[in-house]
């Protein structure tokens, strides 16, 4: 059965209702679902079989913010993939699903059928376990699950062959990954993470974002006045840098410190990811780190930002205390990662400490509002990985606007530091071996929402990737990866995932 064009389309929230009117019409469902980003020959034969299997065919799509292909994907909106769907004959309503999986649609629908390619058969290789949700959600429904056998074909395979998503330098330096290593050896390399153990160290930091509406300037003062709208809240600091790396590492833990008075525990708990094993100290008379931004509900851009923060240096009682934490752990982990955004935890003597006891040391020392650029690479006398951005290390050179290798190989004398990325916004990340020399990787960033979190994300992906000793082509490309899926969305609102990062790296590099 077939149904016009324009009545096609089912709003999710409608989905339910629908299935219940062809019911009632004594019609049988099916139902698929995926990307269909690009609808080739091998979708259309999947479609056709799936629309035989039923009386009615419903495809659902994943939202536009949930396909998780990498940058520059989907190239086309839900409308136009919708649009796209809806002009097929076979398919009789088509939906749009604003969520990572398609279980809550199969709950919607409770479909008798719900149909799925051959390349999900087998469970064992979905890196996402997404298909033994979904198989549950459709048996738990009375319907079961049927794989079509028609042509595999790639979508993703297609638009990097013949779309230009990135600069013509960015796509022959990704066939030179695809030639040098592949998709299989990367993800190989991925799951060599998962053995790792790291510890964090850093501040614990509230990312609040308030959505505003300008109402132009106040009657009484020289001052602009704005509308709330919405707020959203994040965890960041060392709390999004352990998220990050609990999500491709095995074992995970952080020392961190949080306000005594507005400690915003219940919010950490709630936020943290649970396989990581946190030893909060409390600072006494101060609150946790909260920073709240402002943006402009239409364009997305920042007007204000406001600290509330006690970042005067650490009471004897309360370094002390922090030292012998780290001092009893430290040798138990592979690697320790010191997220310093120099609010006052990370003290000479916690310097001192972590040089002399950490197996190997990656270190990020954030340049901020906050820290008014005292804080730079120069205070620890050694570290085994250096993250920076440009700006840092030029700050911590005192040197503006000159060439950024040569200040770059000034600091790896100085700090006796063999390996550093930097990161560079839209130039990419530069890499430096005191082995090997520069390397070079461009940027992978086609929609930059929001930097904030973008350096904690990279530091996190390829500290554990340095510390095995990865090659450095496989670390730029990884890192930049990460990065551009951290910009693309506000702040720290989603970590990293192994599953998903698995899947980016497979369907950019088909």
């Amino acid at each position: 059965m077939t149904n016009e064009l324009g009545n096609k389309f089912v709003e999710f929230e409608n989905l339910e209702q629908t299935s219940e009117n062809e019911r009632s019409k004594g019609n049988s469902i099916a139902l698929c679902h995926g990307v269909f980003d690009l609808v080739h020959p091998g979708h259309i034969r999947h479609l056709k079989v799936a629309s035989q299997q039923a009386d009615t065919l419903i495809v659902s799509i994943t939202s536009d913010r949930y396909v998780n292909k990498g940058p520059g994907r989907p190239v086309y909106n839900a409308r136009l993939r919708s649009e796209t769907l809806a002009a097929l004959e076979c398919v009789d309503f088509v939906a749009v699903n604003d969520a990572p999986s398609a279980v809550d649609v199969i709950t919607r629908v409770s479909p008798d059928i719900y149909v799925k390619g051959s390349d999900y058969s087998n469970a064992d290789e979905d890196v996402t376990g997404l298909i033994v949700e979904e198989t549950n959600a459709v048996e738990a429904g009375g319907g079961q699950v049927f794989f079509t056998d028609e042509m595999v074909m790639s979508s993703s395979e297609i638009l990097n062959a013949y779309f230009d998503v990135f600069r013509p330098e960015t796509q022959n330096w990704l066939n030179d990954i695809r030639h040098k290593f592949g998709a299989e050896q990367i993800v190989d390399y991925l799951y060599k993470l998962n053995g790792t153990s790291v510890l964090v160290i850093g501040e614990t930091i509230i990312d609040e974002y308030h959505f505003c509406e300008g109402l132009g300037k106040s009657t009484k003062d020289p001052i602009l006045a704005f509308k709330f709208c919405t707020s959203e809240t994040h965890a960041g600091g060392s709390l999004a840098v352990a998220n990050h790396l609990a999500g491709i590492c095995n074992n995970v833990g952080l020392v961190s410190l949080i306000g005594e008075t507005d400690s915003k525990e219940g919010f950490i708990g709630d936020n943290l990811n649970k396989k990581i094993d946190f030893t909060p100290l409390s600072q006494p008379g101060a609150p946790t780190i909260h920073k709240r931004r402002y943006i402009d509900n239409h364009t997305g851009g920042k007007v204000f930002e406001l600290y509330t923060m006690e970042d005067t240096s650490l009471d004897e009682e309360t370094e002390k205390q922090l030292l012998n934490t780290i001092g009893s752990i430290v040798k138990d982990y592979d690697m320790v990662v010191v997220a310093d955004y120099g609010h006052g935890m990370v003290s000479s003597k916690v310097i001192e400490l972590l040089a002399k006891e950490a197996n190997f040391l990656a270190v990020n020392t954030q340049a901020n509002a906050g820290n008014r650029g005292f804080n730079t690479i120069s205070k620890y006398p050694r570290a085994d990985y250096v993250c920076l951005n440009g700006g840092e290390v030029e700050l911590d050179a005192r040197v503006r606007e000159d060439n950024i290798k040569d200040l770059v190989v000034d600091i790896s004398k100085r700090l006796d530091c063999s390996k550093f990325t930097i990161t560079q916004g839209r130039e990419g990340t530069l890499h430096f071996d005191a082995a090997q020399g520069f390397i070079e990787s461009p940027a992978l960033a086609l929609n930059v929402t929001d930097r904030v979190g973008a350096g904690d994300a990279v530091l996190a992906i390829t500290t554990p990737m340095v510390a095995l000793g990865m090659p450095w082509d496989i670390v730029g490309f990884i890192g930049n990866l990460v990065g551009a899926e951290m910009v693309a969305e506000l702040g720290t609102k989603h970590s990293l995932d192994v599953a998903n990062l698995i899947k980016h790296v497979q369907s950019i590099l088909k």
